[in-house]
């Protein structure tokens, strides 16, 4: 087992990953840990662990780590196990993994797994995999000028606080989108794999982790009082029903003849439009316990 560990992500709850490895450990898993020292290198370092015949890569930190090391791992028979470390831990509260130390060290020592099939971004900016959701739009303004120290000081309260600051910075461009053969706008659009959003919070019930497509979330209004009435549905779990917002399923959608409106990747900073998304080339075995 390797266990690739993000520092930057995973700093506030460290002391969790030292107490996984403790337990494992005294428990006789042979594992390696690997830091990783840059963005993408997450990825690189899960490719060489299948080149050497792993069986099993665990990345310890929040979903942008997580999308990493499994956009290393597609295409093989790897497992991909995780240690929820993020701010969020979006993907961990989708498929109900363990957070608990005894439970997570468990869950990886024991290595049930179901199947996750993660979507991919491909555009100017490079391609990207993301495991939970893909946003375009105000909330991806919102996480391109979060500041990492007021990220690192309040955790998910840093986005409530620069979300409250981006609502009179931001424009609310209109996003141009083709769902499939259909074309539309909005204010603002979260491509999702999962049903949860920012946390614990439901977005989009129709969502299907497991198999290819996508649910489509599109918010019809725009401007700062249609942003803090989203955000206010967000803690009690009525954004997804929010006036203005719209659910398709799809295959493909396509983000093109807009002007450059900024991309966010589970979570992380994503580049901008023009874009399109599809599915992943295949699936991941990911460790439920």
């Amino acid at each position: 087992m390797i266990v690739i560990f993000n520092p930057v992500a995973g700093r506030r709850r460290a002391h969790l990953l030292w107490r996984v490895l403790d337990i494992l450990v005294a428990n006789g898993v042979r594992l390696d840990l690997a830091e990783t020292q840059r963005a993408g290198h997450a990825e690189e370092l899960a490719r060489d662990a299948v080149r050497r015949g792993e069986a099993l890569v665990v990345a310890a930190g929040g979903d942008g780590t997580i999308a990493e090391v499994a956009n290393g791992l597609i295409g093989s028979n790897v497992r991909l196990g995780v240690i929820p470390l993020g701010t969020a831990n979006v993907l961990a509260h989708e498929l109900g993994l363990p957070f608990a130390p005894k439970a997570v060290a468990a869950a990886l020592a024991f290595g049930r797994t179901q199947v996750l099939w993660p979507g991919q971004a491909h555009g100017g900016d490079g391609d990207r995999l993301f495991v939970q959701m893909l946003g375009i739009g105000f909330d991806a303004h919102v996480v391109h000028h979060l500041p990492f120290g007021l990220k690192k000081a309040l955790g998910k309260g840093a986005y409530v606080l620069q979300s409250l600051r981006e609502t009179v910075r931001y424009r609310f461009p209109v996003v141009r989108v083709r769902i499939d053969d259909t074309e539309t706008e909005a204010a603002s659009v979260i491509v999702s794999k999962g049903r949860l959003y920012g946390g614990r919070f439901i977005l989009a019930m129709d969502a299907q982790p497991h198999e290819p497509g996508f649910s489509v979330v599109l918010f019809d209004h725009a401007g700062p009082s249609a942003a803090m009435m989203y955000g206010a549905a967000l803690p009690v779990n009525l954004l997804g029903r929010a006036p203005g917002v719209r659910h398709i399923r799809a295959n493909r959608i396509d983000f093109m003849g807009n002007a450059r409106i900024p991309v966010q990747s589970d979570g992380d900073a994503a580049g901008h439009t023009p874009l399109w998304v599809g599915d992943a080339a295949g699936p991941i075995n990911i460790v439920i316990g």
